[in-house]
């Protein structure tokens, strides 16, 4: 590796960060605990905590932190099943997309034909949908995320694609981007379709990972709400956490007797945010014990440290090209270690990129990534975001870059 390495401290941990021209350059932060030239003794892992008895009755089960990437449990993450209701998520997530890129506005307004209603209306959840509704994009939202409308996501897949098999096509291709490979959407709602909808419990944390970071304003406004009225009927959101663990706000349930009853969650506290799966229970009620427990073991068992605050600088990387030959790089989340309660984290943090980066660089463009690895070696991943724009640069900016090369 070529190039020249410049020492930072990154709260309390020593970083060096390279910043040379290497196809991989990287700062690397440690706490340097051991006498210099000494052996080194790998750590010893200590055992991952014993996860509820309840959970024995969830055959597909994971528990993500997003604030230190950490996966604290799996069981059969890669395991495809039929994900019924849960489908919704990719419904909601694909709105979102479409929001965002000015395709479709909240309070676009969608009329119900009489097909829809005639098919849909009262099967299974719904929203009682009527020929000749006229209902905004908002509603069906809302109404879908709440109380699982069936009807709401034909409405809405009708009214934004123009057919049911267009909107599908849009959802799978928000699965491909987000490299969800265990998935397929043959539906916008999962209702029962012989198989040909399916997914998996790491590709739903996934896409709960993307609706939380990409939609935050969005996933506020309708994952915590706790009932939905429509036409005169009010419907009680059947979220089996929202309300009974603190800090929950959010997600999905889902159901058919081909699925059995599955989950995704999420709740957040001390800016510390959990995701969790659950998939093939055999009751509701068991779906229930089992979540809840299930959340209340990730935030008991597990403690997390804050390395970094949302939007704090990191540390800097090296730009080509630029008016300014480096930018300041910062975490879009606060960043975390987790560990098992009782052991310390003694973290090490590497920011790692290709570089030097070409100008022109935009604010909150990903440039870097941070590897942060705890005291027993496991490691994650994050995102790392430049600060600043920085535009190419001028004729008397790029004679001053050509000297501060000469001297590096």
């Amino acid at each position: 590796m070529t190039g020249m390495t410049l020492r930072r401290t990154l709260f309390g941990l020593t970083a060096a960060v390279a910043v040379g021209c290497a196809p991989l350059l990287y700062a690397q932060a440690d706490r340097g605990d051991g006498a210099g030239g000494a052996a080194s003794v790998a750590p010893v892992s200590p055992p991952a905590p014993a996860p509820p008895k309840s959970l024995d009755g969830a055959p597909i089960a994971l528990m993500y932190d997003l604030g230190s990437n950490r996966t604290l449990l799996a069981r059969e993450t890669d395991r495809r099943f039929i994900p019924a209701s849960l489908t919704k998520l990719m419904t909601a997530y694909t709105a979102f997309e479409m929001v965002k890129e000015g395709r479709i506005a909240l309070d676009q307004v969608i009329t119900v034909d009489p097909e829809t209603a005639r098919q849909w209306s009262r099967r299974g959840s719904s929203m009682f949908v009527r020929a000749g509704d006229r209902i905004t994009i908002d509603t069906l939202l809302a109404g879908i995320v709440t109380v699982s409308a069936n009807d709401g996501c034909v409405v809405l897949a009708k009214g934004v694609s123009g057919s049911v098999d267009g909107f599908t096509r849009e959802m799978n291709a928000q699965a491909r981007k987000l490299r969800m490979t265990d998935s397929h959407f043959n539906t916008p709602n999962g209702w029962p379709d012989e198989g040909r909808t399916y997914t998996s419990a790491r590709d739903l944390a996934k896409l709960t990972k993307a609706i939380l970071t990409d939609h935050p304003d969005l996933y506020r406004r309708y994952f915590a709400m706790e009932e939905f009225s429509f036409n005169d009927i009010t419907h009680k959101h059947h979220n089996p956490i929202l309300g009974a663990v603190a800090g929950a706000d959010g997600l999905k349930t889902g159901f058919t007797n081909e699925a059995g009853y599955g989950f995704v969650g999420s709740a957040q506290r001390d800016g510390r945010r959990l995701i969790m799966v659950v998939g093939n229970t055999e009751t509701s009620r068991e779906r229930k014990e089992i979540s809840r427990e299930f959340m209340e073991w990730g935030f008991d068992e597990w403690s997390a440290t804050r390395l970094f605050g949302k939007g704090a600088e990191i540390g800097r990387v090296k730009v080509q090209g630029g008016s300014h030959t480096s930018v300041a790089v910062a975490a879009p989340r606060p960043v975390f270690v987790t560990t098992p309660i009782g052991n310390a984290p003694n973290p090490s943090v590497r920011i790692v990129y290709q570089g030097p980066v070409v100008a022109p660089i935009r604010k909150g463009e990903r440039i870097a990534e941070l590897h942060v690895k705890n005291g027993n070696g496991k490691a994650s991943r994050m995102d790392l975001v430049a600060m600043e724009d920085v535009a190419p640069a001028n004729r008397w900016q790029q004679l001053r870059n050509g000297l501060l090369g000469l001297v590096d």
